[in-house]
């Protein structure tokens, strides 16, 4: 048996371009006389759909699109099957969805298995909207026994928790029917990191039971989430026979006989190191992030500063410098080379680049306040206008153009709220917001290495971070040194660990107290946030669910 992996990058509601996609690859699948082609989980109205799943029209438009490419199925060839992710309907009961595949061949549908393991955690809420299988049973196809699962069903099978929930285990039953091969349709966000734990499930699998796993993977990326990609075979043994693209499209072929995997094509894809697998997360998630929320350029506040400066890095790479535009704006504390630094790095990457001064307004501002003041202290007041005059310039041409801002905050800052609400958290798209201080820095140098050059001037990479709001102002002035931040926030966010836990990483309890209540004390700002990528495995945003108004305080 021949086997297609179709791992393609479907835009969430767009019935048709899905559609015309998925039969374009399996036109090539026939055209290399591939007896099967699998796609991705949901694929036919793209993941995740979220609320949409709420519109009974839109589950009218998916059976109507499902319809529809069963018949032209057909016309391509009566031999060739598909395996395709839908929403299945379910009204009999109750909850009116299953999360389901379907195997058509010859304009009829075969098969049909429906997801059993329903994610309930971070960015997940499927049991908002679909109902668990009850059973799952192998499928004679040709004569091989296929096991047909969806995602969570082999990601979490061994879970204990899932079993006493479920009451079965949806790939165990499988393997008790004795199949051939076991197919994986799977639409698994990305955090760095996971393409290696996934993969390193499918190995145990194929190795614990001597059975072959085909693991089909969106890519591409939807709102806040990134899809890697990286589809594999494995075979019995536990090794890989194939890995596709990281954060393409792509399309491969295996041949199964009895049992036994043989690849055609290219070489084996190399997994990348962890900077490059960042990289390429970010450059996928704001290119289709801006081309499919309909925007062609975008608009950069410049600073000088590390963050502003990769996230223009970035911008170029995604969507070419010529769809950049940065803006320096600088004010009466913003220091020479940070103007010079910010021209550099435009000039480097050959992107436009507008100068405002913001000081007659921040003039015109204090001229306005300082009477209501009077002799109160009003410093951050007026760090936080200048912040604020550079969000409304930066808003102000985005409507003007109508290319997207993107902010430039990062993760650290995020996290402990040192931020300006309606100033430098504006934009529409938070790029680096799930990437901590020290992390990119790291970034910005890989980026120099990848380049064989300075891109990146050096002078970004080397100089104290300041937000240049007061004179002589660093970001130690507020904060701990990023490198003691970050080890804080990746156990006290991430690894959800206690305060009493946290001090035994070599950090004093009062650094560790103050970062953990800045962090708690920050979630009205992070609630107002423009959406960001997740790229770690606890993000703010829609997977991060902590209450505004709450006051309990961790002791040590």
């Amino acid at each position: 048996m021949r086997i297609s992996l179709a791992q393609i990058n479907p835009i969430v509601g767009d019935f048709e371009y899905n559609l015309n996609k998925i039969l374009d690859y399996t036109k090539q699948a026939s055209l290399n006389k591939s007896d099967l082609i699998v796609f991705s989980e949901l694929v036919i109205c793209g993941y995740p759909p979220k609320d949409l799943l709420l519109k009974k029209q839109f589950i009218y438009d998916c059976k109507k699109y499902l319809n529809l490419l069963k018949e032209k199925i057909k016309l391509i060839s009566p031999k060739i099957a598909v395996i395709i992710g839908f929403p299945e309907d379910n009204t009999k009961e109750g909850k009116p969805l299953f999360n389901s595949l379907a195997l058509i061949q010859n304009g009829i549908i075969i098969a049909t298995r429906q997801k059993t393991l329903l994610p309930t955690y971070d960015v997940f809420d499927e049991d908002r909207y679909f109902e668990p299988a009850k059973e799952n049973k192998a499928v004679d196809f040709n004569g091989h026994l296929l096991g047909l699962t969806i995602c969570e069903d082999i990601l979490h099978e061994t879970s204990k928790l899932a079993k006493r929930r479920y009451h079965f285990s949806p790939v165990e039953s499988l393997v008790k029917e004795k199949i051939n091969l076991l197919i994986n349709i799977s639409s698994s966000p990305y955090f760095v990191g996971k393409p290696a734990i996934r993969e390193n499930i499918f190995k145990s699998f194929a190795k614990k039971y001597k059975v072959p796993v085909v693991y089909v993977n969106q890519t591409g990326g939807n709102d806040h989430l990134i899809f890697d990609g990286n589809s594999c075979v494995i075979d019995k043994d536990g090794n890989v026979c194939i890995r596709l693209k990281g954060f393409e499209e792509d399309l491969k072929i295996i041949e199964i006989n009895d049992g036994d995997v043989s690849r055609r094509g290219a070489p084996l894809e190399r997994p990348p190191d962890v900077n490059e697998e960042l990289f390429d997360a970010i450059i996928c998630g704001l290119r289709d992030y801006v081309k499919k929320c309909g925007f062609k350029k975008v608009i950069i506040g410049l600073s000088g500063g590390i963050d502003s400066a990769l996230v223009a890095v970035l911008a170029s790479y995604a969507l070419g410098s010529e769809n950049v535009l940065c803006v320096s704006m600088p004010s009466r504390y913003t220091s020479k080379s940070s103007v010079l630094d910010a021209e550099k790095l435009a000039s480097n990457l050959k992107a436009e680049l507008k100068t405002i001064s913001i000081e007659e307004p921040f003039k015109a501002f204090l001229d306005l306040l300082r009477p209501l003041w009077k002799n109160t202290n009003s410093q951050l007041a007026e760090e936080n206008i200048q912040s604020r005059i550079r969000g409304l310039i930066l808003m102000a041409l985005s409507n003007q153009s109508g290319a997207l801002v993107l902010s430039t905050g990062n993760k650290s800052e995020i996290a402990t709220g040192y931020c300006t609400l309606y100033g430098d958290m504006c934009g529409g798209l938070a790029v680096i917001s799930d990437l901590p201080k020290t992390t990119v820095y790291k970034l910005a140098n890989y980026v120099n290495k990848k380049e064989k050059k300075e891109l990146i001037p050096k002078n970004i990479l080397t100089k104290a971070p300041s937000a240049e709001l007061k004179p002589n102002q660093t970001d130690e002035d507020v904060l701990p040194p990023y490198e003691t931040l970050d080890k804080i926030l990746n156990a006290y966010v991430e690894d959800h660990l206690p305060l009493s836990e946290i001090i035994k990483i070599g950090v004093t309890k009062d650094i560790v107290a103050k970062v953990c209540n800045m962090i708690d004390l920050s979630e009205y700002k992070r609630e107002q946030a423009a959406p960001g990528l997740k790229l770690t495995s606890r993000s703010f945003g829609y997977g991060w669910r902590m209450p505004i108004a709450q006051r309990y305080k961790e002791t040590i």
